[in-house]
């Protein structure tokens, strides 16, 4: 049966469509807005995967050239791998709808969106986001929340909700956010250093019409939604919790204190072991594998309550830090001998070096997507070798991670440069992060201002970056500065902020449940 629903959004009509395509999908919706239209669907493999300790979901976005009039370039004219554009919106899609699945729901799980038509006024972004809320939500997928998602800008001083790429170019504010009705899940966004008064009413009205898109998915499912597949959670091992409990309760305390990343971790891996030592069976045991990975999870879940207990009634953190407290930070400059600018950035056990090279205008990036071709004299690409976390990894072409991390420190330093007319030369920016315990993003911001001053370009001012943390029990909550990696894992939210001493240039936010 299809069921079709619009409308008026920003004084666009915007139509939800589902019943016509993709019916064998377990959800489909098509979203059109202006000329702009784009199919997301969404399908749970048939059974769950065994062993998994992970949800295994996967968002795939992809622009076809069709979609603007136009044939790819290259010898076989056919789209090839991601673009940066369409990672970044794969991003800005799973980040919302990751903490919205049941805990216990394993199913292998793929949200598709690809775009069909493409105007020269709207991104089809946000109507993929609002697609792909749209098919999870009418599906039988346990996926039971309505969802919204909106671009804000703001023009000589006025919010305006889902700007036009015209009226993105004078715009001082690119905000892209999601979530439901109650709450914001997701925020990315880039910024003039405007103020905080500006960044929260831009917020404000955001989650205004995510509200009314919310609205509108609820109505599409009243008369499309499939009855959802039913998760049942486990019965907990209350006798083995308990035991566990009793054994590590008293040390996990000191353990979590430990200093320095590594060594914390070795504290913790050996009192898990060793509290575990007489609960497992025999390794030639069938059942044996299953309760290392029973026992795991539960020292993790005992870890994450005692680290956050200690935050909110101790006012201690995993590295024996208060709330508000920073790292011990240092840099230094010109480290790169034949690099025209270079910095060592280094805050607690996270450290990025950035180096600046300055070229012509045969050395700017070209951009060819749906929209007509450009040119870029300013990138920044951020590399996150396994070294960085100790690991041992194949080295392969940038993740996603690695592209939105860029994207970010990117846009966080692109108001200070100096206009183009006033300095005619591209300028390409590489972090490199050499240890990470949180926040390299942010480090890759500091590193790039400094290594940017080292190579003598002009900026505006200094620009820097930090990421936030909350950890929230009821109506008791604390808010975080410079987040661990753990802190950032065990925590509630994962807030990065960059800016001037003028004011914001990005924020990227992320609730975790």
């Amino acid at each position: 049966m299809k069921v079709t629903i619009e409308r008026e959004i920003a004084g666009r009509k915007m139509i939800l469509q589902t019943g016509l395509l993709a019916k064998q999908a377990n959800g489909a919706v098509t979203v059109q807005y202006g000329d702009s239209l784009i199919l997301a669907t969404a399908v749970m493999d048939s059974k769950e995967k065994e062993g998994l300790d992970f949800f295994p979901l996967t968002v795939d976005y992809r622009e076809k050239y069709y979609a603007s009039g136009k044939i790819p370039g290259g010898f076989f004219k056919r789209e090839a791998r991601p673009t940066d554009k369409e990672t970044l919106t794969c991003r800005i899609i799973d980040r919302p709808i990751r903490p919205m699945f049941p805990k216990e729901f394993k199913r292998e799980t793929q949200v598709m969106i690809s775009v069909f038509s493409a105007d020269e006024h709207n991104d089809p972004d946000i109507p993929s986001m609002i697609g792909a809320f749209a098919a999870l939500a009418i599906s039988d997928i346990p996926f039971d929340v309505s969802m919204g998602a909106v671009r804000i800008g703001l023009v000589d001083g006025q919010l305006v909700v889902n700007p036009t790429y015209s009226e993105l170019e004078l715009s001082d504010l690119n905000l892209t956010m999601a979530g439901t009705r109650d709450a914001i899940m997701m925020v990315e966004s880039g910024a003039n250093k405007i103020s905080e008064d500006q960044m929260i009413a831009a917020l404000e009205k955001g989650h205004e019409v995510i509200g009314e898109i919310a609205e509108v998915i609820d109505e599409l499912r009243s008369q499309a939604q499939k009855e959802k597949l039913v998760v049942v959670p486990e019965e907990p091992n209350t006798e083995l919790i308990e035991k566990l409990k009793s054994r590590v309760q008293s040390k996990l305390h000191d353990a979590i204190l430990v200093k320095e990343k590594s060594a914390r971790s070795e504290a913790l891996s050996t009192l898990r072991d060793e509290a575990a030592a007489d609960l497992l069976p025999a390794e030639d045991d069938p059942g044996y594998e299953a309760a290392v990975k029973e026992i795991k999870n539960i020292f993790h879940d005992l870890e994450g309550e005692e680290m956050r207990r200690m935050v909110l009634e101790e006012g201690l953190r995993a590295d024996g830090r208060g709330p508000s407290d920073i790292r011990p930070i240092s840099s230094e400059v010109g480290f790169v001998p034949k690099a025209h600018g270079s910095a060592v950035f280094t805050r607690g056990e996270t450290q990025s070096l950035g180096t600046t090279t300055l070229g012509t205008s045969t050395d700017e990036l070209i951009i060819d997507n749906l929209q007509p071709e450009s040119r870029r004299h300013y990138y920044l690409h951020y590399n996150f070798p396994p070294f960085c976390t100790g690991e041992t990894k194949p080295i392969r072409g940038p993740g996603r991670r690695e592209i939105g991390h860029g994207a970010l420190a990117e846009r966080a330093i692109l108001p200070v440069l100096p206009k183009r007319e006033d300095f005619p030369y591209t300028i390409r920016i590489v972090s490199e992060i050499l240890e990470s315990n949180g926040s390299s993003s942010m480090a890759s911001v500091c590193s790039g201002c400094l290594s940017l001053m080292d190579a003598g370009v002009p900026i505006s001012e200094p620009v820097a970056g930090i990421a936030m943390g909350l950890i929230k029990e009821g109506s008791d909550f604390a808010i975080l500065s410079d987040i661990l990696g753990d802190e950032d894992h065990l925590g509630d939210m994962d807030f990065k902020v960059a800016g001037t001493a003028k004011g914001i240039t990005a924020v990227q936010m992320d609730i975790k449940c």
